[in-house]
């Protein structure tokens, strides 16, 4: 929009106005607002790289930027008037620019266009976010890590195929989730290598013919470069999806985690029990504490990955350079982050506040059939093939499991293996 409010940025190739139904299903203002912070710190940006090539004066540059820097406040104390015009954050700014600023707010879009614009804004909001979705993962590690010292040598079954396998130390079972978060956060700050590109100044696929200083600018948002490519700067969104992936990633591991706190809570399993804090009740079921944070940890990953699935189905076959398809890749990207970080925090005072039951866990491993493959590697040591090992060992294990004996007693009554094994 202009400063005339009834008036769309793109007015003047139109004689009438355009359609409340195309205003209505085009507007993005109602999830991209959030951007406001980064699209304010790109047009500073742009406003001092205009004055760094003498479009702007220093009179014009500093009410351009007294405008941004009052916009800003209203943005931060909730002050700030969105009219029914705005189109997206980028709109709403300008137009609030050019009423503070006057006729130096209306250069604001001098060589910019809302393509190069709305892509710097991503870039520089995924820069912060996903540092901090780094962050919160690292929290969880550390939870995870303390859990682990604290648990010391209680021990309970390691499961293949859900069903008892082999003892292993709760500290070793812990720790192997904090090794799948430290790979989300190695995806993360990869990702993050390829977001740290400027497009600010590819306009809307071909640059300006103004003499912008791309790297100029680019060096004042802090970005590592500055694209290389106008059509490609302003035309991919293969960082969006990558980021996608590494989020969806993320989601996929807390939901394992809570699946196993799912099971572990049951009282078929009684290896731990929730803190209240962290736990719901029923409202029929007076006896129930439901384990809801980690049900809706498996239920998130379903989400994640429908965000994902979806803006990879929207960008297939766009050929370059911008479309207003692009305009999908917002939403998928903002809930995915907002969906990891709240279950990170949850996931997080949920594992650090649970209680567990080594007696419990302890009983469930000792069961006679948990020794099964240290018989067999014993034998091994004794000179015996490993197969024919395996075979001796199931055998015993299938007669033990028909009643015929307990397996300490079948191993020592057997000639084969005798006392020593027993």
């Amino acid at each position: 929009m202009s400063s005339d409010q009834g008036r769309a940025l793109w007015h003047g190739r139109f004689e009438g106005g355009p359609a409340a139904e195309l205003m209505a299903f085009t507007e993005s203002l109602s999830f991209d607002k959030r951007l406001w912070p980064d699209d304010i710190a790109g047009s500073v940006a742009h406003v001092h790289g205009l004055a760094h090539v003498g479009i702007l004066t220093e009179i014009e540059r500093d009410s351009v930027l007294a405008a941004l820097d009052r916009v800003a406040r209203e943005m931060g104390d909730g002050s700030f008037q969105f009219l029914a015009g705005d189109e997206d954050i980028h709109t709403a700014v300008e137009r609030r620019v050019t009423e503070l600023a006057g006729p130096a707010g209306a250069k604001l879009h001098t060589g910019r266009s809302r393509n190069d614009q709305s892509a710097t804004d991503v870039r520089l909001w995924m820069k912060r976010e996903l540092l901090t979705v780094a962050a919160r993962i690292v929290d969880l590690q550390a939870v995870l890590f303390q859990r682990a010292i604290d648990a010391g040598s209680v021990y309970l079954p390691g499961y293949t195929h859900l069903q008892r396998a082999q003892p292993v130390l709760l500290a070793h079972h812990l720790l192997a989730h904090g090794w799948a978060l430290a790979r989300d956060v190695d995806r993360l700050l990869d990702a993050l290598e390829r977001i740290d590109v400027s497009p600010l100044g590819a306009g809307a696929l071909a640059g300006s013919s103004l003499p912008l200083d791309p790297d100029y600018t680019a060096r004042r948002l802090g970005f590592a470069g500055r694209f290389e490519n106008s059509l490609d700067a302003v035309g991919s969104r293969d960082h969006v999806a990558e980021a996608l992936f590494a989020l969806t990633l993320v989601g996929i591991n807390l939901s394992r985690v809570g699946e196993e706190f799912v099971l572990w809570t049951s009282e078929e399993f009684g290896f731990a029990t929730l803190d209240d804090g962290y736990a719901t009740g029923s409202s029929m079921l007076p006896q129930k504490k439901n384990p809801d944070i980690a049900e809706l940890a498996r239920g998130k990953a379903g989400r994640l990955i429908g965000d994902l699935t979806g803006f990879l189905a929207t960008m297939k076959g766009l050929p370059l350079a911008y479309n207003r398809d692009y305009q999908e890749d917002k939403e998928p990207l903002f809930d995915a982050v907002d969906q990891i970080s709240r279950a990170l925090g949850a996931i997080s005072g949920m594992i650090a506040t649970a209680t567990w039951a080594p007696e419990r866990m302890q009983a469930a491993a000792d069961s006679e059939t948990g020794s099964a493959t240290d018989l067999a590697e014993w034998l091994v040591q004794r000179g015996i093939p490993f197969r024919d090992a395996h075979a001796v060992v199931g055998a015993l294990v299938r007669r033990h499991l028909a009643g015929e004996a307990s397996l300490r007693d079948l191993v020592a009554a057997d000639p084969a293996l005798g006392a020593d094994a027993a």
